[in-house]
């Protein structure tokens, strides 16, 4: 699907326009693949590239465009499960145009990085730039999302809390290899900045990017580093939550089964002493309390 996108002015906005200088196209179909294989020369390896989620982020100088491949975190869905995962998304720079080539539909132009773009180069560093800061925005739902996990876990004996942390887990793990990933073509592009076209202010926005990026794999790493040092902890939590369960139901056994067993003496068919006298009922009774009595002061003792 083709989105027309115009840059004009500072502003990127969308139109109708056949010949637009920003053209995104959502996951394509033959027709248009075989359009920007054939007319505009892409290499339909790194086309393909741009729309494989386990492709790693890289920039490739052809004749007549620049090729740049990044990672970006994929939209997420109840239907993931706790797992937050990764896509690849393609830009395409000529000098009068940018094809950006994603494999979902997502908003790109949104933000206030936005609303001051300079160049096509500069639009190129934004789309990284908001790419950033949507692994943020993710890092951040995912560390709430695993607190609310542990106070679950606390009180729960169930696995499918644990199974959701190690989802949790592994998305942080795919999440560093592409915030790294990522880090690595920002370094690419500062090298590679003459043959782009970078201006001065191009180059203190890809300076800021780095420092972004590596901010946001630290944060990453501080996340998956507490999640996987404190999940034998948590497996803990749950098996003592069963313990505390299992204990619990064995005085409620026990201090059933004792006046029960009480009970059940004196009520064999069989002469005992006392039998007709008239407080015999409520001896029994007492007895059967003080069973239920003597269970819960071993009990103290033993500091079970």
């Amino acid at each position: 699907m083709l989105q027309q996108v115009e840059l004009a002015g500072g502003k990127v906005t969308r139109n109708g326009a056949d010949r637009s200088n920003v053209q995104v196209y959502v996951n394509p179909d033959a027709n248009e693949r075989k359009y920007l294989c054939e007319t505009l020369k892409l290499d339909e390896h790194t086309l393909a590239s741009a729309l494989d989620p386990d492709e790693q982020a890289r920039v490739e100088i052809e004749p007549e465009h620049i090729a740049i491949i990044f990672k970006r975190p994929k939209n997420y869905s109840s239907e993931d499960e706790f797992v937050f995962r990764i896509t690849s998304a393609g830009l395409f720079l000529f000098a009068d145009k940018l094809i950006v080539v994603l494999s979902e539909e997502s908003p790109l132009f949104e933000g206030k990085q936005f609303a001051k773009v300079a160049s096509l180069q500069d639009l190129v560093l934004r789309l990284i730039n908001s790419s950033i800061s949507h692994f943020v925005g993710h890092l951040r739902v995912i560390n709430a999302v695993s607190e609310s996990l542990e106070d679950q876990i606390n009180a729960s004996m169930h696995n499918k809390y644990l199974l959701n942390l190690f989802s949790l887990e592994k998305s942080l793990v795919y999440y560093l290899n592409a915030i790294s990933s990522n880090g690595r073509l920002i370094e690419r592009l500062k090298h590679a900045a003459p043959k782009i076209g970078f201006s001065p202010e191009n180059l203190e926005l890809i300076d800021d990017l780095t420092i972004e990026n590596s901010q946001c794999y630290e944060q990453a790493s501080i996340y998956s580093n507490i999640l996987a040092s404190m999940m034998d902890a948590r497996v803990s939590i749950v098996s003592n939550n069963l313990n505390w369960l299992i204990k619990t139901l064995t005085i409620i056994t026990i201090a059933i089964m004792l006046p029960t067993l009480v009970v059940s003496i004196f009520s064999m068919n069989v002469d005992f002493p006392g039998r007709q006298h008239p407080w015999m009922f409520w001896a029994i009774l007492f007895l059967a309390a003080a069973s239920v009595g003597l269970v819960r002061v071993i009990w103290w003792w033993k500091k079970w």
